[in-house]
């Protein structure tokens, strides 16, 4: 009975020298706490590397998915806090640096907890799928956030849009090719274009020009093959 005790510790000796060799391999082993994309090394092979170093061996970014962090002005926080009360998911659109390519398309993840005084905004923090790897860590994008959808509103350029004392205006070609000076009230402004009430669909508005501008002044359209882009010229 004595023998088979001794057999019995052997065994259970052994497995503690196997259950210690396979710890001892595993930490041959460096595992990245996230999946993503390994940048440069930072160290080459024969670096004498310490438990203490600060710079680490190389950098693990996360890629898919990857957050983009944004700031809007103050202005708009009581829109947005509204939406999220309602359980409302806002969608996310990353442009290029011209704003003229969109990249991917994401939802608002969530929002800081304080306002920077210093400029007025608040940051905003979405979540990209990120599934073609269009994003790329570290990138600049121009970010629209959709907080509400108007419907059957009047765009009109924004660079048409000029003030006064009494408020904002827009320069109306009437019928008989002379202008005439309207104001408008203006609402929102998405890139470069303005959504305002006081003129309809179909009016031609002048864009530049304004400096000689001023009502019953006759001018002459220019057609957009003329100059790339419709124009009214005096």
């Amino acid at each position: 009975m004595a023998t088979v005790h001794q057999d019995e510790g052997i065994v259970k000796n052994d497995q503690g020298v196997i259950e210690n060799a396979k710890v001892q391999l595993a930490y041959c082993h460096i595992t990245s706490p996230v999946s993503g994309r390994v940048g440069l090394r930072l160290v080459d092979p024969g670096n004498i590397v310490h438990a203490t170093d600060t710079t680490g061996m190389l950098v693990i970014t996360q890629v898919q998915p990857i957050s983009v962090i944004f700031s809007v002005a103050e202005d708009y926080l009581p829109q947005i806090q509204q939406q999220l009360r309602r359980g409302n998911r806002l969608s996310v659109d990353a442009f290029d640096r011209a704003q003229q390519k969109k990249i991917s398309s994401g939802n608002l993840l969530t929002l800081d907890n304080q306002i920077d005084t210093t400029t007025g905004t608040i940051k905003l923090k979405a979540i990209f799928p990120n599934t073609d790897l269009a994003l790329f860590p570290n990138q600049f994008v121009n970010v629209r956030l959709l907080v509400d959808m108007q419907r059957d509103v009047t765009l009109v350029p924004t660079a048409a849009i000029q003030r006064n004392g009494q408020g904002a205006l827009v320069y109306v070609v009437q019928p008989d090719q002379t202008v005439a000076m309207r104001a408008v009230s203006v609402g929102t402004t998405d890139g470069n274009v303005t959504a305002v009430e006081g003129v309809k669909a179909g009016d031609t508005i002048a864009v530049d020009g304004f400096d000689k501008l001023q009502s019953g002044v006759k001018v002459v359209v220019r057609k957009p093959s003329d100059s790339g882009s419709g124009r009214v010229t005096q």
